[in-house]
């Protein structure tokens, strides 16, 4: 009994390995199949959120169909060109880490981007980062994540994260860090100082300030509602880290409930009837 067991075991694990290299084979080009499959939408248009994580995808196909995309993960793939990902004017957050990419000039058109992760690429130099430059609501983007030993060559070049800071205006986070002095964090840091300066004059008349003109625009210390979306981001991947976790607790407490019921059965004493 034992030795056909292992040869069912054998047989079993052809199959699955035989099935895998067919699924990576199908994943190599997005086709309209695998999408409605991921999404359940029939529509392209309809979808929202996408999540094509580590399928061994090299060709983006008809990604660009879905035009109304706002959330997009690719890392952990084999992408190289970007061109698709031109028509997706709404994209607010893309996840284009772990890839093969040199090119990042179609992302140039996704003008409502916020959040971009491009980190373990290929992108070599600071001047392939100049045609981000209109991209004038990125909050943050991640050329780098020491969580994962992720890079691009362009990092080795101590300039470039100062290149980052001159090209985006609205800049709130660099590869991970919160860059100083900007957004809420001085927004706070005025606004206890305002209130420090209040108390100090509570007791007496305000001293005669001469007329100028504000050292910033009007609105420069607004909080912005778009930093929601970087937000709203993360709790996204990490209920999906979640259900992942739950799924693999209920496989495995059916598994531990099939092997305890086969042991149970196994230790009972035989029975004969005479």
């Amino acid at each position: 009994m034992s030795g056909i067991q292992i040869i069912y075991s054998n047989e079993t694990l052809a199959t699955v390995r035989s099935s895998y290299i067919d699924n990576q084979t199908d994943f190599a080009k997005i086709t309209a199949a695998l999408l409605k499959s991921k999404t359940g939408e029939f529509d392209l248009e309809s979808i929202l959120y996408l999540k094509l994580r580590g399928l061994g995808i090299c060709d983006l196909g008809c990604i660009g169909e879905c035009i109304n995309l706002e959330r997009l993960d690719l890392s952990g793939n084999n992408i190289t060109s970007l061109i698709p990902l031109a028509s997706l004017k709404l994209l607010l957050v893309l996840n284009l880490s772990a890839n093969r990419i040199t090119n990042l000039e179609p992302i140039c058109n996704c003008d409502n981007l916020q959040s971009l992760n491009v980190a373990a690429n290929l992108i070599s130099s600071v001047e392939h980062l100049h045609c981000l430059h209109s991209l004038r609501k990125l909050e943050s983007i991640r050329l780098k994540d020491n969580t994962f030993s992720y890079n691009n060559p362009v990092c080795k070049n101590t300039s470039y994260r100062n290149l980052i800071l001159e090209m985006f205006p609205n800049i709130k986070v660099v590869d991970g860090e919160r860059v100083v002095g900007r957004g809420s964090d001085l927004y706070q840091l005025c606004k206890d100082i305002d209130e420090s300066l209040k108390g100090f004059y509570k007791n007496g008349p305000l001293p005669d300030v001469p007329d100028c003109k504000p050292w910033v625009e009007e609105g420069f210390w607004d909080l912005k509602r778009s930093n929601n979306a970087i937000i709203e981001e993360a709790y996204k991947q990490f209920n999906d880290v979640l259900h992942e976790c739950r799924l693999l607790n209920n496989r495995a407490a059916h598994v531990i409930a099939q092997t305890e019921r086969a042991l149970s059965m196994k230790n009972q004493p035989k029975q004969y009837v005479l």
